[in-house]
């Protein structure tokens, strides 16, 4: 994953956007360990999903939360999920299995 860091991508309020193998950072932001695992489980899961596919989906499911859970839609949708519960666990890759994401649906 190469982190490109710029004053564009992401929007302002937000520290990281990962994006089609690429991590976009804010400049001047320090990424925290934790939030780099985040991000490389993002991209274990569109890999897996050959990109678009992950994409695809996030929107679709983002978009059916919305209208059942409102603001928390982005917060519970599958791929979030996984990567939030094992975001800390840095050896958590090493251990995923391929489609991990479905059990968090």
């Amino acid at each position: 994953m190469k982190i490109i860091r710029n004053d564009i991508i992401p929007f302002k309020g937000f520290k990281a956007l990962y994006f089609f193998g690429l991590l976009f950072v804010r400049k001047g932001v320090e990424l925290a360990e934790w939030v780099i695992n985040h991000e490389r489980i993002h991209e274990r899961q569109a890999r897996e999903m050959l990109y678009v596919g992950f994409y695809l989906w996030y929107i679709v499911e983002w978009l059916i939360r919305l209208c059942i859970q409102g603001r928390d839609a982005y917060h519970n949708i599958s791929f979030e999920r996984e990567a939030r519960a094992n975001q800390y666990n840095n050896d958590y890759l090493a251990t995923r299995r391929a489609w991990a994401w479905i059990k968090y649906i």
